[in-house]
């Protein structure tokens, strides 16, 4: 199966999850509110919240990192983009009173930010194999870095997650973190964080691109 036709049985996977439970953690297929914000909480720590600065939030659902970036009462202006407009939709509506949240489904039309973000959005890779797509992952942190002048981070499910969770669950992509990081200090930066101590079945991987 291309990796194209992948990307349409996700569009369809994440609209059913939206209709189902709303705009909601499990509405972005996340276990719930607590694991959701653990997992902002590591993907924001390539931000340096000492001055405004500009974010991309890659793969957005309704909006959620945008909360967590307010609840932090930083200064920022917000760039949501999903490629599943029922999911731009929930966001723009949701975060119609704030003037500094901007949502689309073209990155194209996004300008390069101070930093990205990008939560969740490799870990369902349904029928595609793991070697096309690992290398559709490689493809995109190439097209995230392009988006960003000062960092990215990313989480993904791990691969050192118990054995029977990975047997039970072959639609999902289980990385290897020494990969990833192997390719983020070689391609981007030499300022590469791999976090892998929060106590859930991922990692997160921070890119900083200007110490």
């Amino acid at each position: 199966m291309s990796t194209e036709e992948t990307q349409r049985k996700l569009n369809r996977y994440f609209s059913e999850k939206l209709d189902e439970f709303g705009a909601t953690p499990r509405g972005v297929d996340y276990n719930g509110p607590e694991a959701q914000e653990r997992r902002f909480e590591q993907l924001v720590k390539v931000i340096d919240p000492s001055r405004p600065f500009t974010v991309i939030d890659y793969g957005s659902g309704y909006g959620a990192m945008f909360d967590f970036l307010n609840k932090m009462g930083w200064q920022f202006e917000y760039y949501g983009v999903d490629l599943i407009e029922k999911m731009v939709l929930a966001g723009r509506e949701s975060h119609k009173n704030f003037p500094n949240a901007h949502f689309t489904t073209n990155d194209r039309e996004l300008p390069v930010a101070d930093y990205l973000l990008a939560g969740a959005i490799f870990n369902i890779k349904l029928d595609e194999t793991y070697e096309n797509w690992q290398s559709f992952v490689v493809e995109t942190l190439e097209r995230m870095n392009e988006l960003c002048s000062r960092g990215f981070s990313f989480n993904m499910l791990t691969k050192y997650s118990d054995p029977d969770r990975v047997a039970l669950r072959p639609d999902l992509f289980f990385g290897d973190p020494l990969f990833f990081f192997d390719q983020c200090k070689r391609r981007f930066s030499r300022n590469v964080a791999l976090l892998h101590d929060y106590g859930l079945y991922d990692f997160t991987i921070l890119v900083r691109k200007d110490m």
